[in-house]
C-alpha cells in the first residue's frame, strides 16, 4: 500500500479500547464525532458485520447554502475491538454509489477502503486509521484530522 495514495493517522486516545470501538461501530457515537468541523451526521445506518452495509449522510453549511453528502459502503472485516475494515464511496440517499465525476468532483475512485486498527496502549488506546484511495495531501486528509479531533473531544466528555 502506497502512503502517497492513503491517509494514515495514528492517535493514542485517552479511552478504553471498548469505548473507542463503539465510537466506530455504534451509530449514536459515530454521529457525535464523524466529519470535519461544522459537519453534522443526521443519518448513520451501520450493519456492523462482514457483508453488512453502511449509509452515512453528512450535512454542512457551504458558501452556497446547506449541502448534504451521502456515503455508502460495506463492512469487509470486523474483528471486535481490534480491526474494522469497510468500503466507502459517495452515493445517493439510497446507497447507490456515484462516481466523483457524477458528484461534480475531480476524477477518482468510486470506492475507497477505511481500515481502523485498535490496540491497548499505556494511557488508553492506540488507533491507526488508514483511508486507502485518498491522497495524504488531499482535503480528505484534513477532514479526517478534524474528525479525529472531534472524536478526541467527544471521548473527553
Amino acid at each position: 500500500m502506497s502512503n502517497e495514495n492513503s491517509v494514515v493517522i495514528e492517535r493514542t486516545l485517552d479511552a478504553p479500547i471498548d469505548l473507542v470501538w463503539k465510537m466506530w461501530t455504534e451509530a449514536k457515537h459515530f454521529q457525535a464525532w464523524y466529519g470535519p468541523q461544522g459537519a453534522s451526521i443526521p443519518v448513520a445506518e451501520m450493519d456492523v458485520q462482514v457483508g453488512g452495509s453502511r449509509l452515512i449522510c453528512m450535512e454542512m453549511e457551504t458558501p452556497n447554502g446547506p449541502m448534504k453528502m451521502w456515503f455508502a459502503g460495506e463492512f469487509t472485516e470486523v474483528t471486535p475491538t481490534s480491526r474494522l475494515v469497510y468500503t466507502d464511496g459517495m452515493s445517493d440517499e439510497n446507497g447507490n454509489l456515484k462516481s466523483p465525476e457524477e458528484m461534480g468532483m475531480p476524477p477518482g475512485p468510486s470506492s475507497t477502503e477505511v481500515i481502523v486498527e485498535l490496540e491497548p496502549a499505556d494511557s488508553g488506546t492506540k488507533m491507526t486509521m488508514t483511508h486507502v484511495g485518498v491522497p495524504a495531501d488531499s482535503p480528505g486528509a484534513m477532514g479526517w484530522n478534524m474528525a479525529l479531533d472531534k472524536l478526541e473531544a467527544h471521548l473527553a466528555n
